[in-house]
């Protein structure tokens, strides 16, 4: 039976306007069923971030067509698709360090204005996503307080926090050690197997993306399948 698609993107292309025109992507199309997790791979400079962002709703592309959850990203949709189906994890954890760790998870759940008091289901759901990233005993914690890793585990159950049925991560490890990446690593594939999502991650750690279901390339503005890659990007 063919999977439901979560994210449907058809032509997109990115072009930077200025003295010399940059386009950044060309032509990108791609169909990213329920339940997948799929690594982007490529050398800096190449518009990986930018497709992500561009995926996310974060940026718009120049010309193409972009669905997520059957809903087609316009004008009138946008913010909508983004609370509502998408979360994110970024390289810079993006936390409210004078906030408490979980104020931190519940803050899309705030932006989507549910009662997020204590004992509503927002707050439960806060508390159990916590607890699946190992984090139970520094609910009260501020984040500033929070070691590197711990902070990106703060940001994978935030990006969960509202139930989104597609998770962009951009390096998530980006500004960790080895030993805490491979944590990071185990904690993002194995939630998001267990709570079917679907996951795009921008990497230039192959460890990483050898624990996805499919590796993509993108060089030179075009995004490529690719089976064994062994570049170092």
């Amino acid at each position: 039976m063919k999977k439901e698609l979560v994210l449907r993107a058809e032509n997109l292309c990115k072009t930077y306007n200025g003295p010399m025109p940059v386009e950044v992507l060309s032509d990108i199309s791609l169909d990213v069923p329920r339940g997948n997790a799929l690594a982007i791979m490529g050398k800096s400079g190449e518009g990986k971030s930018t497709l992500l962002h561009i995926l996310g709703t974060l940026e718009k592309p120049c010309s193409g067509q972009l669905e997520i959850c059957g809903i087609m990203a316009g004008e009138d949709s946008l913010s909508s698709i983004r609370n509502k189906h998408i979360g994110f994890i970024f390289q810079s954890f993006h936390l409210l360090e004078d906030y408490s760790t979980i104020d931190n998870v519940l803050m899309p759940a705030k932006i989507a204005r549910q009662d997020t008091r204590l004992g509503t289901p927002a707050y439960t759901r806060a508390l159990e996503l916590l607890a699946a990233v190992g984090l139970s005993q520094r609910t009260q914690f501020l984040a500033k307080l929070l070691s590197g890793g711990e902070k990106q585990r703060v940001a994978i159950a935030r990006a969960l926090c509202n139930d989104p049925e597609l998770i962009l991560a951009d390096e998530p490890s980006g500004n960790l050690d080895h030993g805490n990446s491979l944590a990071i690593y185990e904690i993002l594939i194995s939630l998001v197997k267990k709570m079917s999502k679907t996951l795009i991650v921008v990497t230039h750690d192959l460890e990483l993306a050898k624990r996805c279901d499919q590796i993509l390339v993108l060089q030179d503005g075009i995004l490529t399948p690719t089976i064994g890659v062994s570049c170092n990007y």
